[in-house]
């Protein structure tokens, strides 16, 4: 699967994918304004959003992209239950609290019916 993983902490972010997300083809951007521009150039068949970027807030991004009609799987992946709760609020499909990313497979799975 091609995921883009908003992010700003890439050591986080390299080992998550390294240890949870080998499979996959895993785009990580650290803002929302990049995500803004990777999203309309890729094929991307969810996102992992984080709440807390340098640049705003993760459920922003959510929200837009719900408004736009967007109907492509979200995953919230805050390290707390406040920022995991406002991207489900925003329109996000399901979360995985950082704490928990040993589970992010069960929770893709779960979403792309495997």
């Amino acid at each position: 699967m091609n995921i883009l993983y908003v992010e700003n902490h890439a050591v986080f972010a390299d080992n998550v994918i390294k240890q949870f997300l080998p499979r996959h083809l895993v785009t990580v951007v650290p803002s929302l304004s990049a995500a803004r521009q990777a999203i309309p150039r890729g094929t991307f068949d969810f996102l992992l959003v984080d709440y807390d970027l340098d640049d705003g807030k993760g459920d922003e991004l959510v929200r837009e992209l719900r408004a736009s009609g967007s109907q492509i799987v979200i995953i919230g992946v805050s390290s707390h239950d406040e920022g995991n709760e406002a991207l489900v609020r925003a329109g996000a499909t399901a979360v995985c609290a950082k704490t928990e990313f040993d589970h992010i497979q069960n929770v893709i799975d779960i979403i792309t019916n495997k």
